[in-house]
């Protein structure tokens, strides 16, 4: 709860609550909301009904059971939050149109539309989806993964892990898995999937347009059968919707938010951007998402109390750290100095998935 409560509930007796509208209810959106529902007027504007802990989703495929705890509804953890499931069409320099018509007015706004991606409105609809893939895969004797980032890497260590007798096969267009990390990272992981009969075919693409199970040929000619597939490659950033509104020249190439060292959008003193639709040079990650709420939030408790600007939090990148987990017990972890794999990235990560801890950090039983 807000340290400065007792003032925010001095001002709203007053009529002087400030109105916060947060766009997202993702990792970052999410944590901005929780930490300022009792300082001010706030509204969450998300597609779905619900947070859902991503780093959760893959093992929930294998596991089902295991979204009861990582698919969470706002309002378990928002009380004192306006809840509006719809999505953002157009801001202005006081006020957020919905697609369904809502007008939303504030006088601070924080932009946290991370990646867009089709997911079910309610949490009932998430854990059908769920329940849906696990038979998908468990009647399934070969599965396809498309990609060979992050996502399609842990999922396959999921598959492989709790199906050990079924053939995944993992196709990838780069040279070499987890691109986005070190060299030595890439291998271990290369390795650890082939120790599993994980069949890994690099430098090869496959036609999503066309894509259909059980035979599938690549634009090589190369024929693949499988009696699923499941696409992981890289999502698009949710700012499409930002074109034509007031921060559509703050866009770098890439279609991220420029933002300060504050994580205001760059020009607008009332408006911030977190999580991964910023610009910031860092590995596009859940917990740096995090890392930009908590300082977004520390500064926007500042501003509503009416401080200084010039005691505003700074962000500074986070380093170049990555855990990726291998099935339920190991992983591979890269940081600055030192790259490992097997059971302690495993202890780390792979277990709970951090399911438990970010639960509690809403204010939920692990």
């Amino acid at each position: 709860m807000c340290l400065l409560i007792s003032m925010a509930a001095a001002a709203e007796s007053a009529g002087e609550k400030k109105r916060v509208v947060v766009i997202g209810g993702g990792v970052a959106g999410s944590v901005v909301a929780k930490s300022l529902q009792f300082c001010a007027d706030v509204v969450l504007i998300d597609e779905k009904e619900y947070f859902e802990i991503p780093w959760g989703s893959l093992r929930a495929m294998v596991e089902p059971s295991f979204a009861e705890r990582s698919v969470i509804n706002h309002s378990d953890y928002l009380p004192n939050v306006r809840i509006v499931a719809s999505t953002a069409a157009n801001i202005t320099e006081r006020e957020v149109l919905t697609t369904d018509g809502h007008l939303l007015v504030y006088e601070y706004l924080v932009i946290a539309t991370g990646h867009k991606e089709a997911v079910p409105k309610t949490r009932a609809e998430r854990l059908s989806h769920y329940e849906a893939e696990f038979v998908k895969i468990n009647s399934a004797k070969s599965v396809l993964i498309v990609g060979g980032g992050p996502t399609g890497v842990e999922l396959a260590g999921e598959i492989a892990t709790d199906f050990p007798e079924k053939k995944v096969i993992l196709v990838h267009r780069g040279s070499r898995l987890l691109e986005f990390i070190g060299l030595k990272a890439s291998q271990k992981a290369l390795d650890w999937l082939i120790s599993k009969k994980v069949e890994v075919i690099l430098d090869e693409t496959i036609n999503l347009n066309t894509i259909s199970d059980p035979i599938i040929q690549t634009p090589s000619g190369e024929i693949i059968t499988a009696d699923c597939h499941f696409v992981c490659t890289g999502k698009p950033t949710g700012s499409s919707w930002l074109k034509g509104t007031i921060v559509q020249n703050n866009l770098d190439m890439q279609g991220r938010l420029m933002v300060d060292e504050n994580l205001r959008v760059r020009g607008h003193k009332n408006i911030f951007a977190v999580g991964d639709i910023t610009n910031i040079k860092e590995i596009k990650q859940g917990y740096l998402a995090q890392r930009h709420a908590e300082v977004t939030a520390k500064n926007l408790k500042l501003l509503l109390m009416g401080g200084n600007e010039s005691k505003m939090a700074t962000y500074n990148p986070g380093l170049d750290i990555a855990l990726v987990s291998l099935g339920r017990n190991e992983g591979v972890a890269q940081f600055p100095l030192l790259t490992i794999s097997g059971c302690i990235p495993g202890m780390i990560k792979s277990g709970d998935l951090y399911v438990g801890k970010t639960r509690k950090h809403l204010g939920l039983k692990p």
